[in-house]
């Protein structure tokens, strides 16, 4: 992928203002510049994380900026290219491999058993490594889990159901009168991600250095097939996703039994509608055997260390704090997140959403790891074909078109 262009040009000019700093201070003490993403942390979080870090490291000095995310991959790219970057940043877990596609990222792979590396949430891991290398270090993880209404099932004689066959039972009882037994809009991408990885396919496939869109397989199609027969359970629109409306105002005004997001998601249907406050429970995604739980889309952000810092060490120690057990279930009872790694979950086991999402995130997953994913999402064809499946157009058909897409765009510039 190319990395020198205009764009980065400019890119560079705001990373250079941004986090040029000398190597030390005038009593010797190394500064560290941290990008970290707005709203990641508390600033509670960080205050202690700071003060903590340079206790147990008195030869450096933390300075955390926080950043926003709206225009962050061209303020990123510049700071990679850049003589003088930040030492440690945040970035989303997909957008390792781009970044990594511009040779401006550390290596560190040698590092990886030593930061607990075999332990770490999938999801968060496999983006993180490119072409086998370790180049973002696991740093928190979000995934969906299905919000339901506690009333709404108990007056329907419904338990939380463990896998997809009882999830489409539950549902249909649920589905009478006035009650919708779920709202599923009809391009939620991330949610037929997961069921096409509990079929075993994904959405693209890397033969060498060829990518190929994989909607048109027998795996991807029934993935569909079976978000078809749960999207029909409900009102859900056909055409549009779950932030158009947003989903959160419609459970809040009407009788939704149970809707699929990240467990915060809650907080807003009660604070839209505070008649729902203690009615809103959770539970994961189900599988297609009771001895899993469904696949779910793996959020959050790895941490990474830019190539031309002057100071590798000491962003590496400040990498080693941030994934190490001790902040990292700090952060995950601040921000009610799942640790990178699963030996954490039970760090979230007093909140029930922030359970039920580490509850799935065993069997988390993230988009295919290529440079130009984002190029696929800026089309997106996975939502077209779903709105073609669900109007009643042949799926093979539907697949194929997206699959055409999708191919483009992850081998342009190949």
């Amino acid at each position: 992928m190319p990395h020198r262009s205009a764009a980065l040009v400019l890119a560079l000019g705001l990373a250079l203002t941004a986090c040029g700093n000398d190597p030390g201070d005038a009593g010797g003490r190394q500064q560290i510049t941290v990008w970290l993403m707005k709203d990641s942390a508390t600033d509670d979080f960080t205050a202690r994380f700071e003060a903590e870090f340079e206790r147990d490291h008195p030869d450096l000095d933390l300075d955390v900026q926080v950043q926003e995310w709206n225009g962050i991959t061209q303020k990123v790219t510049g700071a990679l290219a850049s003589t003088d970057p930040p030492d440690v940043i945040e970035v989303g877990n997909t957008q390792v491999a781009q970044y990594a596609a511009s040779r401006g990222v550390t290596d560190l792979t040698d590092r990886r058993a030593e930061l607990g590396g075999d332990d770490w949430i999938p999801g968060l891991a496999d983006p993180g490594a490119v072409d086998g290398r370790q180049y973002g270090i696991p740093f928190y993880a979000a995934n969906r889990v299905v919000v339901y209404r506690t009333d709404l099932f108990q007056a329907a004689g419904v338990t939380p159901p463990r896998t997809r066959d009882e999830w489409l039972a539950a549902t249909a009882k649920l589905d009478q009168g006035d009650v919708q037994g779920i709202y599923l809009p009809g391009q939620n991408w991330y949610v037929l991600s997961g069921f096409i990885w509990d079929e075993g396919g994904d959405l693209a496939k890397r033969s060498g250095d060829q990518w190929s869109g994989s909607l048109n397989t027998p795996e991807a199609l029934a993935a569909a097939d079976f978000y078809r027969r749960l999207q029909a359970l409900g009102d859900g629109p056909r055409d549009s996703d779950e932030a158009r409306p947003q989903q959160t105002d419609v459970v809040a005004a009407g009788r939704v039994a149970q809707f699929i997001a990240v467990p915060g998601a809650a907080k807003l249907v009660e604070r839209a509608n505070p008649e729902l406050v203690g009615k809103l429970g959770f539970f994961p995604v189900p599988g297609k055997t009771a001895d899993r739980p469904g696949a779910v889309f793996t959020g959050g952000s790895d941490l990474i260390i830019p190539l031309a810092s002057p100071r590798q060490e000491g962003a590496y120690q400040v990498v080693k704090a941030l994934a190490g057990d001790k902040w990292q279930v700090e952060l995950a009872k601040a921000m009610n997140y799942v640790p990178n790694r699963r030996g954490l979950a039970d760090a979230v086991g007093d909140d029930p959403g922030a359970a039920a999402m580490a509850a799935g995130a065993v069997n988390g997953h993230a988009t295919p790891n290529s440079p130009n994913w984002a190029a696929v999402e800026a089309r997106n064809p996975v939502k077209e074909f779903l709105t073609a499946v669900l109007t009643g157009a042949d799926p093979a058909g539907a697949a194929a078109e997206a699959d055409r897409v999708i191919t483009q765009a992850l081998n342009s510039g190949a």
